[in-house]
């Protein structure tokens, strides 16, 4: 047995689990915010496009009611 194993089974008796799975909480906190991050950029993206739409759509209906220059 090396050093290493001594240190693993002293890890694992004191916090109950494996050494190895100690990050795991901040990896799946980062992945979420990833996640999130991304779905933020695809509304964002929705919104804009909708919008413009629209802008375009209310400046013609408005061109053809007669209140354009």
């Amino acid at each position: 047995m090396t050093w290493f194993n001594n240190f693993e089974r002293w890890v694992r008796d004191r916090t109950g689990g494996l050494a190895s799975e100690r990050g795991e909480g901040v990896i799946s906190a980062a992945i979420a915010i990833l996640v999130i991050a991304f779905l933020g950029v695809a509304m964002w993206v929705a919104f804009d496009v909708i919008m413009d739409g629209a802008t375009t759509t209310i400046g013609e209906q408005v061109d053809q009611i007669g209140g354009g220059s």
